[in-house]
């Protein structure tokens, strides 16, 4: 019989919101495991059968389970997902994939001869509008996509015994701004170059990149907004013949979530369209699990794509530090 259950590894706030994903998807009766390396977790409403461990082996050693979801600081995404796949678990892996390309593609190596799946959960990729925009550009709607401007803005994140420390976590531009570096290598193509700077050192972080097909993309990164704030993200695609642009607007005060998706040029056909509102964290673990379920490889969010979008992060950190403009890792010899 295949393994079926379901082991969350870190139980921080990614780790309760992939539990809660996994419910959502109806598969919360088989997380078997809540496992955190320094403090036994707390229990979960969303996964009533979890057992509560400190000890990976513990999870390891359970012939019944066949699903790993990895949701730990990002210094400890190569160990993990590494030993998950060496014992033939599918592994769901949090972004960013690793700090460094060279963990990042160990990783691969080790997924590439291993009988279980691997997916880095890039979820902006299942938000409906961001979605919507894929599908009208794939359909020629837009002509040759031009210019990508993608924008992610937020209060502060909490303390955290390792976010704040950029030797853990990457900082902004590697853990946040992530989302938007894998839309414009999604959108145009492989990047040359990129050149990051802002006009003060808690102010927003202006990024440019070049791309290898000769289009131009644009984000803007800020994690200082007010916490009345709430979330936004947004994203605008200039094509040859058309627009489209899509905002989302998270929790926040007077704000309902909704989103749109508007259309200027030859684009007007798609007007101002309601977008699939779901949960795209719901939809990314409904996905995930349709793969394993199914034997198919997930080919909505690569390997290889997870490690472009982390080579153009790192390239983006490095030129913000330099203040100049810096090349973008070639991966094509891997």
């Amino acid at each position: 019989m295949t393994p079926t259950g379901i082991a969350i590894i870190g139980t921080g706030a990614m780790g309760r919101a992939h539990a809660r994903a996994f419910a959502a998807a109806g598969a919360g009766s088989r997380i078997r495991y809540l496992c955190a390396r320094s403090n036994r977790p707390a229990a979960l409403p969303e996964a009533p059968a979890a057992r509560r461990t400190t000890s990976i082996d513990e999870v390891l050693d359970d012939p019944m389970v066949g699903i790993v979801s990895i949701c730990t600081p990002t210094d400890s995404h190569r160990e993990l997902a590494i030993r998950a796949l060496e014992t033939g678990r599918h592994v769901l892996l949090e972004k960013p994939i690793a700090l460094r390309i060279d963990d990042a593609l160990a990783i691969l190596d080790v997924a590439a001869v291993s009988p279980g799946f691997l997916m880095v959960a890039q979820v902006v990729r299942f938000f409906g509008g961001y979605e919507a925009i894929h599908d009208a550009v794939r359909a020629g709607v837009l002509g040759t996509p031009l210019s990508v401007t993608a924008e992610r803005v937020s209060p502060p994140a909490p303390p955290s015994p390792w976010w704040q420390d950029e030797r853990r976590s990457g900082g902004p531009l590697v853990d946040f701004a992530i989302h938007d570096f894998d839309q414009l290598t999604l959108l145009l193509g492989a990047p040359l170059r990129v050149r990051a700077e802002r006009a003060h050192p808690d102010g927003p972080i202006l990024t440019t990149v070049e791309h290898a097909a000769g289009g131009l993309g644009r984000v803007l990164t800020s994690m200082q907004a007010p916490a009345s704030f709430g979330f936004t993200s947004a994203i605008e695609v200039l094509g040859s013949t058309g627009l489209l642009a899509h905002r989302f607007v998270g929790a926040g005060p007077d704000t309902g979530g909704r989103v749109q998706l508007t259309g200027l040029g030859s684009a007007t056909e798609v007007g101002r369209q309601p977008v699939d509102e779901t949960d795209p964290y719901r939809r990314q673990a409904e996905y995930f699990l349709a793969c394993v379920d199914r034997g198919q490889p997930p080919r909505r969010v690569t390997g290889a794509s997870a490690v472009g979008a982390l080579a153009l992060s790192l390239a983006a950190r490095t030129s913000l530090t330099t203040g100049r403009t810096e090349p973008v890792r070639d991966l094509d010899d891997h």
